[in-house]
């Protein structure tokens, strides 16, 4: 992997988060503090990196504003999040679910909820790696570290 393909600043747009529950703004900021310390990003075509990203919403689509570290567009995608709907709502549930366990539960429960965030998880990074197919190259990581950013976009409350 080349130091030049990856991602070196990421901006999110919460303006049209209201509100965020305080596990959902920790995963927001450990997604973002671990996916720029490492990544592999790669935009098809011949664009040399590092990248800088914005993410946020558009016409109720996830839009991914990609550029150059001087400014420079490269191309925005504009991607519909209706594959992701069913297993965004399904993680933010689960992640839930994960946070009120570990105030109480078991620890063979919250080992339980926390297979089933994972399983989650990966599904929707996988998700969103074959919906990027054709635009962008990513690695698992960094697809998943994508998919909390989603998330934290989509979440309400």
């Amino acid at each position: 992997m080349s130091a030049q393909q990856r991602i070196a600043n990421l901006t999110l747009d919460d303006s049209t988060v209201l509100r965020r529950a305080a596990h959902l703004e920790h995963e927001r900021r450990v997604a973002l503090v671990d996916i720029l310390q490492e990544n592999y990003f790669r935009p098809l075509g011949d664009v040399e990196g590092p990248y800088d990203l914005r993410l946020g919403m558009q016409e109720n689509r996830l839009a991914i504003d990609i550029r150059t570290m001087g400014e420079e567009r490269l191309g925005l995608i504009l991607l519909s999040l209706t594959p992701l709907r069913q297993v965004i709502r399904d993680y933010l549930t689960v992640c839930e679910s994960y946070y009120q366990a570990l105030k109480s539960a078991a620890p063979s429960q919250i080992e339980a909820i926390d297979v089933g965030r994972r399983t989650l998880h990966n599904e929707g990074s996988e998700t969103l790696r074959q919906r990027l197919a054709g635009k962008v190259e990513l690695d698992h990581e960094t697809a998943r570290r994508l998919f909390t950013l989603i998330c934290a976009l989509r979440a309400r409350g």
